[in-house]
């Protein structure tokens, strides 16, 4: 079978390699045709010679490289794609993220990441979803079997929007199921041998709902006695998520830093004490942003004056792992975002969530999980309200869907009057300029 994966967003040349780098450790990929779109030329070319590198030094020249720029180019880039790789980010750090955060910083409204829920995941998804629209009828068109593999946060909203209202296959991709637990039992210092677990809810706050040893033995127990504990007795920097182990019973998939604004809890103006006490890095990603462009820069210097230093390791995205499980029929277990559609019976059908899935040659597989533990299913449905509703605001263009979104918003509404919202969100539409479509 002739392979052709595609590419939106590539000039993101460091996830590429990471994606890329895998595909080249991947029998089944190791001679497709890997298609590059970006509409920014210097990055797409950086990506093009990363990549050429590594074809050639990692997978012996097999695999053919192809590069597009530019949206006159887009359909050709799509046409006869196995599989789309999106990992765009529309109107990137300068100008509309630095807007994201700015305005409500105005309003007294502080964000520590703004790019999955509160004011800036809403824009973000506002300013995204007519970009994907357009990427939509491009592959229903010329690549109609092809499947949509997201990665572009706010994942849940962008990717029930795809699954909602376009006739496209997708899948939603996350990089924290799969690092929850082993994590978290590394933290507390509780050595097993091996565990198995059980995740389920919505992206960015997935909730571990069971973890065992190889022996059967719940290992909650200790868990919960050990995070207290840690958040008591020392200053780390998952705070956030061990309070939630404390008050709600269970460890939620995302960091402390994400987490930290998904709810009315942790960054409320009237408590600033709350700020040190849990550890909360406001502006987070604006200082990653930055730090992450500096890097790149020395990197990117290195990397194409010494192009035989390139190496990889085996990263722990899933991509690759579902192309080889579709293209092999070799089943393949992951966390992936879809349509609830009675998977987890106390959250809305529309919903877009995040639970184990098993690919193979017929496609995605959502396990059904039943009912989550009602305040876990309460505190998702504070954020799928904001989902259901900023979706609703980008299908019908209308203004007052926008305000819905940000008063549900639980972050936002805990700290502004309706009145400062609607201003807010009105100075956020037309900061964004063109951006934005034109709302009514």
């Amino acid at each position: 079978m002739s392979v052709k994966i595609t590419f939106m967003g590539a000039g993101s040349t460091v996830f590429v390699k990471n994606i890329v780098g895998d595909c080249f450790l991947t029998p089944s990929l190791q001679n497709a045709t890997y298609a590059l779109y970006d509409i920014d030329g210097e990055r797409l070319n950086d990506s093009k010679l990363l990549l050429e590198a590594m074809n050639e030094k990692l997978n012996g020249k097999r695999a053919k490289i192809e590069t597009y720029l530019g949206i006159e180019n887009r359909k050709a880039a799509l046409k006869n794609s196995n599989f789309i790789i999106n990992a765009i980010q529309v109107g990137g750090y300068i100008p509309c993220t630095v807007t994201d955060f700015e305005i409500p910083k105005k309003y007294g409204l502080r964000q520590t990441i703004a790019d999955t829920l509160g004011i800036g995941g809403i824009f973000r998804a506002l300013r995204t979803i007519p970009v994907l629209e357009d990427f939509a009828k491009d592959i229903e068109e010329v690549c109609p079997d092809a499947w949509f593999l997201n990665y572009t946060n706010p994942m849940s909203i962008l990717t029930g929007y795809m699954q909602r209202y376009t006739g496209v296959k997708t899948l939603g991709l996350c990089h924290s199921v799969q690092v929850c637990s082993k994590m978290l039992l590394k933290a507390l210092d509780i050595q097993v041998e091996g565990f198995s677990d059980l995740i389920a809810g919505i992206n960015h706050m997935a909730w571990l709902l069971e973890i065992k040893d190889n022996n059967g033995n719940d290992l909650y127990p200790e868990i919960r006695r050990r995070a207290a504990e840690k958040n008591a007795t020392e200053k780390h920097s998952d705070m956030v998520r061990f309070e939630y182990i404390r008050r709600l019973g269970y460890y939620c998939t995302e960091s402390s830093e994400h987490n930290a604004e998904y709810n009315p809890f942790f960054i409320k103006s009237k408590y600033p004490e709350l700020i040190d006490k849990y550890n909360i890095p406001l502006d987070e990603y604006p200082r990653r942003c930055v730090n992450q462009i500096e890097k790149w820069k020395t990197l990117r210097e290195h990397l194409l004056a010494n192009p035989g230093d390139i190496t990889h390791e085996a990263s722990r995205e899933y991509a690759a792992g579902i192309m080889n499980a579709m293209i092999t029929d070799q089943i393949y277990k992951i966390g992936g975002n879809v349509l609830n559609k009675g998977l987890i019976e106390n959250l809305p059908n529309d919903a877009c969530v995040e639970v184990s899935c098993m690919i193979d040659a017929s496609g995605v597989h959502p396990t059904y999980v039943g009912r989550l533990p009602v305040q876990l299913a309460a505190m998702n449905m504070t954020n799928i309200n904001v989902h259901l509703l900023t979706i609703e605001a980008a299908k019908t263009r209308k203004k007052e869907h926008i305000y819905h979104a940000a008063m549900l918003d639980p972050h936002t509404s805990s700290e502004l009057s309706i009145d400062d919202i609607v201003a807010m969100c009105d100075e956020l539409i037309e900061a964004h300029g063109d951006w934005l479509p034109k709302f009514k």
